[in-house]
């Protein structure tokens, strides 16, 4: 098949389109200037970007990759205007010139902040559940998701939409790097007797993933279908980095301090939103996948964790 990726230069996109390309797949791969992972540069995503070129030699899908990203300190003067101008206005004027190019399918991968920040114990987010979009990403995201199925009605070209949760794996950025450090720095860490549930999900099965939605004969079950993906397990704060030290071959040093008293701590030092990621459950039900296309992670925390140390070891 031949396929149109964008955001091919980041951190999915590159490891997407490796595994596309070693399958045989061919690749139109638009991203941050042109280079070694990036046939196509279409400059700032937004309701003006010019996908001519990007769409010129026919696609048979388009995976949509390229967002503003959610951002820990926000400096822009409208954060919500600046996330819909990329994340709704940019992929709505995408889909309708893929439609009008004849793409078959577009792939498009939201996040699961789309239904929340937090789970209540035993109730995971499904992929009807009602959306919760609490900040101006997941706005922008669920936002996109509408205007995707309007354009799918009333195009005929068939939608796909991925809300993963926090996706870790070799050269992740953002607050993954910094868990890591924590765990294998030694330093007491006052976690143990945090009791949440997290899921998350490997690099490489998000990319197995969309690698079978992006193949139409494999997966004709995935047409107009919301999906929500995630690792096998969901693990606790204390487990997470209890793992991660151990595939650095090392031991997480964790005391036990109760919860409120570490919740009422983060809140005087201005913490809070800390404190919600490390304490709070965010638990993914993705059993859709497995039930239409029969798909199952392939890969462990276990495994994936240790692929990322020993990356960073080579590097």
């Amino acid at each position: 098949m031949r396929m149109l990726v964008t955001g091919a230069s980041g951190f999915v996109g590159a490891a997407l389109c490796k595994h596309l390309i070693a399958s045989g797949h061919s690749l139109i791969r638009s991203g941050r200037g042109v280079g070694p992972a990036s046939d196509l540069d279409v400059g700032d995503i937004g309701p003006t970007t010019d996908w001519t070129l990007a769409l010129a030699g026919g696609a048979d899908v388009v995976i949509h990759l390229a967002a503003r990203v959610h951002q820990m300190r926000d400096c822009a003067r409208d954060p919500l205007q600046e996330f819909r101008s990329v994340n709704v206005e940019g992929t709505t004027g995408l889909a309708r010139k893929a439609a009008e190019a004849g793409v078959k399918r577009f792939i498009f991968l939201s996040s699961i902040k789309v239904c929340g920040e937090t789970t209540r114990p035993g109730c995971a987010f499904a992929p009807d559940d009602r959306p919760h979009p609490q900040d101006s990403y997941a706005l922008s995201k669920f936002e996109a998701e509408g205007a995707l199925w309007a354009l799918g009605r009333e195009t005929g070209m068939e939608i796909v939409v991925i809300r993963p949760p926090l996706v870790y794996g070799p050269g992740v950025r953002g607050n993954f790097p910094s868990l890591v450090k924590l765990a294998q720095s030694g330093v007491p860490l006052p976690l143990g007797g945090v009791r949440n549930l997290r899921s998350l999900l490997a690099l490489d099965n998000l990319i197995d993933f969309v690698a079978l939605c992006a193949d139409r004969d494999r997966s004709p079950g995935a047409s107009n279908q919301v999906f929500h993906v995630a690792d096998c397990h969901a693990v606790s704060t204390p487990e997470l980095l209890c793992r991660i030290a151990a595939a650095a071959g090392g031991r997480a040093c964790l005391i036990s301090i109760p919860e409120t008293w570490l919740n009422l701590g983060a809140r005087v030092l201005g913490k809070a939103s800390v404190a919600d990621r490390l304490l709070g459950s965010l638990v993914v039900d993705g059993s859709k996948a497995e039930r239409l296309l029969g798909w199952c992670p392939p890969t462990t925390l276990d495994e994936q964790l240790k692929k990322m140390m020993s990356r960073d070891a080579d590097s």
